[in-house]
């Protein structure tokens, strides 16, 4: 039998703001007896892995450092492939400037090689006018992930993508964008397990990001319907998950199986 490789979503599909969805503990805990390997995925790029641990623990959830993936970590994981100890002038939070640190990268508004733009909920008019007179002078322009909106519990901000848009109408240049649906995000959360994409599950509450970048990395993947994504609005893309559920707690029991015939599909 394959052994299953899970990348799961974490807004959405192990937690909904700040509590525990019904059954994601269970689900772990079952890939923990189990040995399968996996990794917990977030575009947002404000936390460093340590913080989103801290937050998925007071929830109830108990995920290492080590098994958390952020958009910020592909994106400095990328950028040092790229252009290794660079420079980047960067509008975000501590998730994006440490992982670029740890990656060897210097943070200046000197010349930099790259404008990387990040999730903040304090974006500064002067420093977007920076990022755009430095991307007119020249630096290349990357951008953490393309959310144009996120949730807060007074409803909707406005997100990386939101003012990635600003900055491009400004200068005429498009960002790269490295988390999801980027299928870079997922091939980087591959290579961080040593998986492969024929053995990989992605699980995600969102069409647009988590199954779009699951198929486009070859993946398995599975809609859970705790979070942005219904069954009506799924039906408007051209594509399908392998499988929909109401909630990963339908996944518990079928983890080493999730597409056997204990499990039938909420969009068949």
């Amino acid at each position: 039998m394959t052994q299953w490789t899970y990348l799961t979503d974490m807004d959405g599909v192990l937690v909904h703001e700040e509590h525990l969805v019904p059954g994601a503990d269970k689900f772990l805990e079952e890939l923990r007896e189990h040995g399968n390997p996996f990794l917990v995925l977030t575009n947002n790029s404000i936390y460093t892995p340590r913080d989103l641990r801290a937050r998925l623990l007071r929830s109830g959830l108990d995920v290492p450092e080590e098994r958390i993936w952020t958009s910020a970590l592909a994106t400095a994981k990328f950028l040092h492939s790229q252009r290794p100890n660079g420079s980047a002038f960067v509008i975000g939070e501590a998730g994006l400037t440490t992982a670029l640190h740890e990656a060897g990268y210097v943070l200046t508004d000197q010349d930099p090689d790259y404008v990387v733009l990040g999730e903040t909920r304090t974006y500064s008019f002067t420093a977007i006018t920076k990022a755009i007179r430095l991307i007119e002078g020249g630096a290349k322009f990357i951008a953490t992930n393309p959310d144009s909106t996120g949730p807060s519990l007074e409803g909707v901000l406005p997100a990386t993508g939101a003012i990635a848009a600003l900055i491009e109408k400004a200068t005429g240049r498009s960002p790269y964008f490295v988390g999801k649906p980027n299928p870079l995000m997922m091939r980087s959360a591959l290579r961080t397990l040593g998986a492969h994409s024929e053995s990989t599950v992605m699980i995600g509450d969102r069409m647009d990001t988590d199954v779009h970048s699951g198929i486009e990395a070859g993946l398995q993947t599975v809609l859970v319907l705790t979070g942005i994504s219904t069954l009506e609005s799924a039906e408007r893309y051209p594509y399908r998950p392998t499988l929909v559920v109401d909630s990963i707690a339908e996944l518990v029991g079928h983890t080493q199986d999730p597409f056997g015939t204990g499990l039938v599909s909420d969009g068949d």
